[in-house]
């Protein structure tokens, strides 16, 4: 059996023990198989292991206890229930197929247990039964979509009318519905019209059944679709957990498609003909239209209405909000250099140095990153804007100056004394100009390749002219380099001036005065 991913068990866990999911929903909200959950589940109760797992449990001690080598397992026949009595006594009132386990594994105290007595029971029932109906729990499921149709709203300064998409939302036993106005469909609209289902709401239900939108599904498939880092995030935080529709299966969600279709028959027909200067106005007409759905009396039970059933069902039944609203935040993946940092947004952020060449998960926010490695937070920064500087925080550093590290300041110098006196002094420059030498790292690695796709002795009247100029950079040396300024001889009297950069095929060469 393929072993997982310590994020994706953990979430199997979490799921099982939080949520309360059978193992078929956990199978189907992860996208792995039912078997593949029953082991996880058995190791876990095999390790001694509790739930939740302690704080200063990492992912690799929880792979320890769960893989440990196990002894081999003394096989044991089992003895199959008879299927047609256990489904004929289900008819009976009051009985239940925990009931009928607990009866089974008294006589058979070596049978199945519970959880997958239930999955071979649903399988044998499936022969018989046609359609499977999908029966709505409360507090159960929120059904997630946008709106086929948009409202216009007028930039009152320009007269330029832009679309605004239509976020609904709908509770599965009672169809309370939610909706509200965003600009777009992008993930920051995605995430933040959740975090305000949740406030509108009061708590949050057990599973989130979108559509395969991008902000939700990166890369839609039929059996192992990938959900988006962030929308996996969002479910975290929220101890929430995300199920998709499939693809091209509006049945899926088909209580979302109905409240769809009533908010744009109840809701956006209403105000078609309104003119909206801002997106707040629009959503502040929504407000009371959407009151005045969720109070509208069913058809077919005429005291009853939405928010009537969501007040009995569906709020009772919601988990607590957490303490915390949910901070938007986005995942990328970025290797450390050698210089023991990463990069984000062309800013460098330090990690401890014996993460060099590692792959890490960096969660930005706006006011922080965090780096992580196999789910282990390694670093934490406050984000800066400042494109090409560095972030560093003293304790990431070795110990020597790198002594771990294939390169290091001294070394850098030696090679530059090889080279030439005035190599030697340029990279000096560099590695002094910056707080903590291996900063400068990236700068003199470049300048080496520069005597290599040139050569010693042109790399060497090159930084002759670049202490002249008194820039002392890669970018200097290359540029002159380029430009074959370093065959030039060195004026007398004034030193070159570096001009600005031009948007032809000279750009960044150096000139004389």
């Amino acid at each position: 059996m393929q072993r997982l991913p310590m994020r994706k068990i953990r979430d199997v866990l979490r799921l099982k023990f939080e949520n309360g999911l059978s193992n078929r929903r956990i199978a189907h909200s992860c996208h792995i198989s039912r078997a593949t959950v029953k082991d996880y589940l058995t190791r876990f109760q095999s390790s001694g292991l509790s739930w939740p797992l302690p704080d200063e449990l990492d992912e690799q001690a929880l792979e320890q206890h769960l893989f440990a080598t196990p002894e081999k397992a003394r096989k044991s026949e089992r003895i199959t229930p008879d299927w047609q009595h256990i489904h004929k006594n289900l008819s009976r009132p009051g009985v239940t197929l925990n009931l009928l386990w607990q009866e089974y594994k008294a006589g058979c105290p070596d049978g199945y247990q519970y959880s997958y007595f239930c999955d071979k029971y649903r399988d044998w029932r499936r022969h018989l039964d046609v359609v499977m109906r999908q029966n709505h729990l409360a507090g159960d499921k929120l059904f997630l979509d946008y709106a086929g149709h948009t409202m216009p709203v007028t930039d009152q300064a320009t007269g330029e009318i832009r679309q605004a998409q239509i976020f609904v939302a709908t509770l599965g036993a009672s169809s309370y519905t939610y909706c509200e106005a965003t600009w777009s469909q992008s993930l920051p609209d995605w995430i933040g019209s959740h975090v305000r289902t949740f406030a509108h709401l009061g708590g949050v239900p057990n599973m989130l059944v979108p559509d395969n939108l991008k902000s939700a599904v990166t890369s839609p498939h039929r059996y192992e679709p990938e959900k988006n880092p962030t929308y996996q995030d969002l479910a975290e935080h929220y101890h929430v957990a995300v199920v998709p529709a499939r693809v091209r299966k509006p049945q899926d969600k088909g209580k979302v498609e109905t409240a769809v279709l009533v908010v744009e028959r109840w809701i956006l027909a209403r105000l078609r003909d309104c003119t909206f200067f801002s997106l707040q106005a629009l959503n502040e007409a929504i407000k009371p239209l959407l009151e005045e759905l969720n109070r509208k009396p069913f058809q077919n039970m005429p005291d009853e209405c939405r928010q009537s059933l969501f007040d009995t069902l569906d709020k009772p039944a919601l988990k607590p909000l957490p303490a915390e609203r949910y901070q938007f935040a986005e995942w990328k993946k970025a290797r450390v250099h050698m210089d023991y940092h990463v990069e984000v947004n062309k800013h460098f952020y330090s990690v401890p140095y014996n993460l060099v060449k590692k792959q890490l998960d960096v969660r930005i926010t706006g006011q922080t990153i965090e780096c992580f490695q196999k789910g282990k937070r390694v670093a934490s920064h406050v984000r800066s804007h400042l494109k090409g500087r560095h972030t560093t925080q003293p304790e990431h550093m070795p110990e020597k100056h790198r002594r771990y590290a294939e390169w290091t300041p001294e070394r850098l110098q030696n090679w530059a004394a090889k080279t030439g006196g005035h190599t030697e002094e340029v990279v000096v420059r560099i590695l002094e100009s910056r707080k903590y030498p291996e900063q400068a790292f990236r700068s003199c690695l470049g300048i080496i390749h520069l005597g290599k796709r040139y050569n010693p002795e042109r790399l060497e009247k090159a930084c002759q002219r670049a202490l002249h100029l008194g820039a002392c950079s890669y970018k200097t040396l290359e540029a002159i380099l380029r430009n074959g300024q370093d065959q030039q001889p060195l004026p007398d009297s004034q030193p070159l001036i570096a001009l600005p950069e031009r948007h032809d095929n000279v750009r960044g060469a150096l000139y004389y005065n």
